[in-house]
């Protein structure tokens, strides 16, 4: 078995093994802010299959969003009462919300993709992996210089999940 199969296989079977663990942590990221820089993935094997890789220039960041309909204000004035639905579905995922999120607090960087981390009651949790624009590193780097090339990938859905929810994906 290759290293990186085995480094997956690990990370299954710990979570597997300490649930209560890995629920913990969830709940303490709930009192923590909603857009928040971190040091380094929380699920490596699923991080480098998405394009990450442990050098100058690439961040992550991971973000809470609140799932659930999208609630609007009921309207007054002579209209048939079952006609002013109050709950609407999101046209948008919630990671595509979370990487347009992460753009705009980290406006010197480029979503390159994201992944689900965790869920705790209403709030989902998922990592993004962006890159700085002005970095030498990534500049040169053949893979990431045609990503960081096209301003505003995750708010013109170019990202995995923005081409997933505009229908270009299976």
């Amino acid at each position: 078995m290759g290293a990186y199969k085995e480094i997956r296989d690990t990370f299954i079977r710990e979570y597997k093994e300490k649930p209560v663990e890995y629920k913990n942590r969830i709940v303490k990221w709930r009192s923590e802010p909603p857009i928040e820089r971190i040091d380094k993935p929380t699920n490596i094997p699923r991080a480098r299959k998405l394009g990450y890789k442990a050098k100058e220039g690439i961040i992550m960041a991971r973000v809470k969003v609140k799932g659930g309909g999208k609630k609007r204000a009921t309207v007054g004035g002579g209209r048939k009462p079952s006609k002013s639905g109050r709950y609407f579905t999101r046209a948008k995922s919630l990671q595509s919300i979370a990487e347009e999120r992460a753009s705009k607090k980290f406006s010197n960087c480029e979503v390159l993709n994201s992944y689900f981390v965790g869920k705790a009651g209403s709030d989902s949790f998922y990592e993004i992996i962006m890159l700085e624009r002005d970095n030498a590193a990534i500049q040169n780097d053949l893979t990431y210089s045609n990503v960081i090339g096209k301003k505003g990938r995750a708010f013109r859905a170019l990202t995995k999940s923005g081409r997933k929810h505009r229908g270009l994906m299976a």
